[in-house]
């Protein structure tokens, strides 16, 4: 079978969840035999806009990288020249499936063009993009009060006023948010006649699936759930290395919404003068924070953490590492990870890697983070945004490592052996879907046509 999948980013130029899972993914049906090749976007300032050329996975000489560059336009949401480039990778791979992980700086008239070549499609949802202009039920615009307010769900106007306001120059402030307004309708319609030309969505997460199907009304019978699947040879038990302080590890992107600062305002307080014997023992604790540096973002975190000259010291930046070395370089130098997004996280990958060696996690009672962590029996959980809740929940790992890593040894809730289905099982359970799509479709077009019965009135005498 010849698939093509679909992202909008790819390793190791992306290293995002998506991104990840699609390179596993992509590993994953070529050992099980299919031909892969992947249609993704890099953003090249040198070269031309839509420049398209071909390139081998970093790690699989066998699957071809379709890559569109995407430097300058990214921000549209329909995009009828990155259309016609993928309309030419679809003529020159001719896949019997097309499988879409992300339409976001890429184009939502992909799925569209797809169907016009009476191919299979999928979408894995991985987050709230077709829901939401922003993809996290986040505010993103200007705010006077605390920012990356959640959203309770999306309405044009609300857009315009809550996420679009810092777009409007403020020369005639009304004129624009009525723009906006009629923009983002525009953009939820077209997102609307994608998704009517795919013809199965995969949820990676119940709390997903449901929002889906309960907010956006996508047909319950075109949603099914599938979590992830890992590959097993890449996350073997974790051989943590003796060190004389508990260390807490985080994972990912310095993003507002991934919540680093709620993670530096929690850490930098464990130790904070009190009775209890946790905030004593707080005193010994490091947290390490693995992730690519981002600019602004970086510094103005590392100059949260200064406030708190005692906590500072103790608080360090490591640098990116590759995703098939997290346990030698991450999991085998932290006790316990802390997921702290700050969003309605789908089904984070990180949570399911640690589960898968052993790891510990503390994370929020919320979304999809909560959906794989009950407190006490494989990790510890805290009020979604609440810094003390978060304090609270870390003092406890400190003050009761044996009984955390229990809790961690018990890792994913989903199976009797703690482990997240493998990478292969997942490919299989991918590929049923992708035959009886295609099977679908050829029954339906090699099906006779029907004559029509005339009306009684029309019937020959």
């Amino acid at each position: 079978m010849k698939v093509l999948l679909v992202i909008h980013g790819y390793p190791r130029r992306y290293n995002a969840g998506s991104e990840v899972y699609t390179q596993t993914l992509a590993h994953a049906l070529a050992d099980a035999g299919c031909e892969v090749a992947v249609f993704t976007r890099e953003e090249n300032a040198f070269l031309p806009d839509y420049h398209l050329h071909t390139e081998t996975d970093p790690l699989r000489a066998d699957i071809p990288l379709h890559l569109v560059n995407h430097a300058r336009a990214n921000a549209r949401f329909q995009n009828h020249h990155l259309d016609a480039v993928f309309a030419q990778v679809l003529d020159a791979v001719a896949p019997q499936v097309v499988h879409f992980g992300h339409l976001n700086h890429l184009s939502v008239g992909l799925p569209a063009v797809a169907k016009s070549r009476r191919v299979a499609t999928l979408f894995t949802l991985h987050d709230f993009w077709l829901m939401c202009p922003r993809g996290q039920f986040l505010q993103h615009g200007l705010s006077s009060g605390e920012p990356w307010q959640l959203c309770n769900g999306q309405e044009n106007r609300k857009c315009a006023v809550h996420c679009y306001n810092r777009f409007i120059p403020g020369v005639n402030p009304a004129s624009e948010t009525d723009y906006w307004q009629r923009w983002i309708g525009e953009r939820m319609a077209q997102v609307r006649r994608a998704c009517a030309c795919v013809d199965l969505f995969i949820a990676p997460s119940q709390h997903l699936l449901r929002r889906h199907v309960d907010e956006f009304w996508l047909p319950a019978e075109k949603v099914v759930f599938l979590d992830y699947g890992f590959a097993a040879e890449r996350y073997p038990r974790r051989a943590r290395r003796t060190e004389e302080d508990f260390v807490f590890g985080y994972i990912g992107r310095h993003d507002p919404s991934k919540g680093i600062h709620l993670l530096i305002a929690a850490f930098s307080t464990l130790a904070d003068n009190d009775d209890s014997r946790a905030a004593h023992d707080s005193h010994n604790a490091r947290l390490r924070i693995w992730g690519r540096a981002a600019g602004g973002l970086t510094a103005a975190l590392q100059r949260q953490a200064e406030t708190h000259s005692r906590a500072a010291s103790r608080i360090e930046w490591r640098t990116e590492y590759r995703n098939e070395n997290i346990v030698q370089e991450v999991f085998n130098h932290c006790d316990c990870i802390v997921v702290p997004s700050i969003w309605d996280e789908n089904s984070p990958l990180v949570i399911h890697e640690a589960q898968q060696c052993g790891v510990p996690v503390i994370t929020a009672q919320h979304g999809g983070m909560g959906e794989y962590v009950n407190h006490g029996e494989n990790g510890l959980t805290f009020k979604h945004r609440d810094a003390p809740s978060l304090r609270q929940a870390m003092r406890r790992a400190v003050a009761e490592p044996a009984a955390l890593q229990r809790m961690g040894q018990r890792g994913y809730l989903g199976s009797a052996d703690g482990k997240p289905i493998s990478a292969k099982q997942h490919a299989r359970q991918i590929l049923g879907h992708y035959l009886r799509l295609t099977h679908s479709q050829s029954a339906t077009r090699n099906a006779p046509t029907k004559q029509l019965r005339k009306p009684a009135d029309e019937a020959t005498p």
